[in-house]
């Protein structure tokens, strides 16, 4: 979230900044006023409790001094501040609640450089690599879900069977696909990444703290009897790692690495194309996620950007990096770029990692901090992640591209060692 202070001493830029987003202004003004009415509340809880405890060394004096008239007097006047401090108390507690899910509402600031836009379509193509689009063969011009079904490496029928449409069953070489890609990928950041095998059900205050609820409550599964959220992405648990705790600046950045599997409700996504794993509930993703300080940000963000294409890079699919304009960010996002795959079978270009800043948006949420070594005190860390990579698209682009005129799939040479060499599907 937003730091409370800046809507009292820049609320000007605030709304100017937020106008980028298209975000409701009103709302900003909103949490302005709650936070004066708070304040206003907490010093008169303050004002109240000091008189109290005034009145109370007055009311030991006046004993001492055998004054026990005076005494009570000023006992019943403790006992009156005693209830206005409490309803001042109460007053300034639930204020601040109402500001706090307010302020969990309002979206973060866009960073100067994104560029300015009213949605997807004003999004910049900064690059492209890989293979080139208009290059595939009609051969590879057939949809993976049907590729995959003559294979028998896809079971969407099965899958639907058992869970209901959109959760794939992937099957002999395809679930070894799967299973190489991650195995590929993790292996490829651990350089530098430390792995971590996190919780896939986590309580509300985690999935809150990555900037999940309230906004995209819908979009997530639930289990109410636990109130435990199914995560949607490795960077819900991985935000909240050091959640509550103090870091030391030496030690920054911080880089995690995780491959989990990932659910995702899509309910605003009625309507929109659902054939194969174009859009599916549940998924595997490897995700990358750092903490570091402000200064440490740029070059960090330019780095999980980097691994993320240098794999599409190792795999030879045609791609293209996007520059996400500021009426195309997310809730939480101040700085993004999307990676896109071209699947040759269903004509489409796919989004398969979005490789993002956060700022100190995600930190303030859940309470992550670093102590500066300059002995200037403590702040809240930035964070980014990037998918690197997701795999239901890329397995798709990958058996329509390695698809051959006899109707068998080559596999990218890179994933060679993770498939026992066995890189032809057939």
């Amino acid at each position: 979230m937003l730091d409370v202070r800046r809507f009292r001493t820049e609320l000007g830029a605030l709304k100017e900044g937020l106008a980028r987003k298209g975000a409701d202004l009103a709302e900003v003004d909103r949490a302005a006023e709650l936070d004066r009415r708070r304040r206003e509340a907490a010093e008169r809880r303050d004002r109240a409790r000091a008189e109290v405890n005034a009145l109370s060394k007055e009311v030991g004096r006046l004993r001492r001094e055998g004054d026990p008239e005076g005494a009570e007097a000023r006992v019943l006047a403790s006992r009156r501040l005693g209830e206005t401090e409490r309803a001042a108390a109460a007053e300034a507690d639930a204020i601040g609640a109402e500001l706090r899910q307010l302020l969990l509402r309002i979206p973060n600031l866009p960073a100067p450089d994104a560029p300015d836009g009213g949605g997807a379509e004003d999004n910049v193509v900064l690059r492209t690599g890989g293979a080139d689009p208009e290059a595939y063969g009609e051969h590879q011009r057939v949809p993976h879900w049907e590729v995959g079904t003559v294979l028998g490496i896809l079971d969407l029928e099965r899958g639907a069977r058992l869970s209901g449409s959109m959760f794939p069953l992937y099957r002999g070489a395809g679930a070894a696909l799967v299973r190489a890609l991650t195995a590929w990928a993790l292996a490829s950041h651990a350089d530098a990444f430390e792995e971590i095998r996190p919780p896939t059900l986590v309580r509300s205050d985690t999935i809150t703290a990555s900037g999940q609820l309230p906004k995209f409550a819908d979009d997530a599964y639930h289990l109410e009897r636990d109130d435990l959220w199914a995560i949607p992405t490795a960077e819900v648990p991985l935000t909240s790692m050091a959640a509550g705790e103090i870091l030391a600046e030496a030690d920054l950045p911080l880089r995690y690495s995780a491959a989990t599997p990932c659910y995702r409700r899509e309910a605003g996504s009625a309507g929109r194309d659902t054939r194969g794993l174009l859009r599916v509930h549940e998924f595997e993703k490897v995700e990358l996620l750092a903490y570091c300080t402000p200064e440490q940000a740029p070059a960090v963000h330019a780095e999980l950007l980097a691994r993320a294409e240098g794999l599409l890079g190792e795999l030879g699919l045609a791609y293209r990096v996007l520059d996400i304009c500021t009426g195309d960010l997310g809730q939480t996002q101040a700085r993004q770029f999307d990676l896109e795959v071209y699947a040759p079978g269903c004509d489409q270009w796919l989004e398969v990692s979005s490789v993002s800043w956060f700022g100190d948006y995600q930190a303030r949420r859940a309470d992550v901090r670093y102590r500066r070594e300059d002995a200037s005190g403590v702040a809240h860390v930035h964070t980014l992640n990037g998918s690197a990579l997701a795999w239901p698209r890329i397995w798709a682009a990958l058996i329509e591209a390695g698809r051959q005129d006899d109707g068998t799939v080559v596999l990218p040479e890179a994933l060679a060692p993770w498939l026992a060499g066995r890189i032809t599907i057939a």
